[in-house]
């Protein structure tokens, strides 16, 4: 089954919360009063068909989460179905990551910084998760230069995101 929800926060020290539309009222009742990403995750959500393009940081991650020699030492499931709302929201419910990598092609990935990447970042943030850019840089501290600026950006359970971190970010700057 599926169903229509409306997550938001006013940020600072206000939950994520989540409301799902009742059909037979009308109305959007609330089901998530406190949303939490969980610290942890087992599953990533990104486009792999490209992945022979992206740098070999993000594939060498990607490739370990899979096989459970991350540092959970579990092996991640892919759960993608191309949409990222629909992502995100498995991500803020179950925890694990989403990712937006850029690749050869697009650097920049394809989702909109303004409208797409850093809304779903604040929410996630919000919520107890974290947020960066394939450069291990924050997403929500990228100074938009246009409206459709494109951003890569990866999202989800804090440790999963920090994790993918210290394979973008050399240890000697770290």
């Amino acid at each position: 089954s599926s169903s229509t929800i409306l997550v938001f926060t006013l940020g600072g020290s206000h939950p994520v919360i989540g409301f799902t539309l009742d059909p037979q009222l009308g109305e959007f009742v609330l089901t998530h009063p406190n949303m939490r990403v969980p610290k942890r995750g087992t599953y990533y959500s990104v486009n792999e068909g490209n992945s022979w393009l992206w740098d070999a940081s993000i594939r060498h991650y990607i490739d370990k989460i899979k096989r459970g020699e991350g540092e959970t030492k579990k092996r991640y499931s892919s759960r993608y179905v191309g949409s990222m709302v629909g992502d995100v929201h498995r991500t803020l419910l179950y925890g694990g990551i989403f990712g937006n990598p850029g690749d050869v092609k697009h650097r920049n990935g394809k989702l909109r910084l303004v409208y797409e990447c850093s809304p779903m970042s604040f929410l996630v943030e919000q919520a107890g998760g974290g947020s960066c850019t394939s450069d291990g840089g924050s997403v929500l501290e990228v100074v938009p230069e246009s409206v459709h600026q494109r951003s890569t950006c990866w999202l989800g359970s804090i440790e999963d995101v920090e994790e993918l971190r210290s394979y973008l970010i050399p240890e000697e700057t770290n």
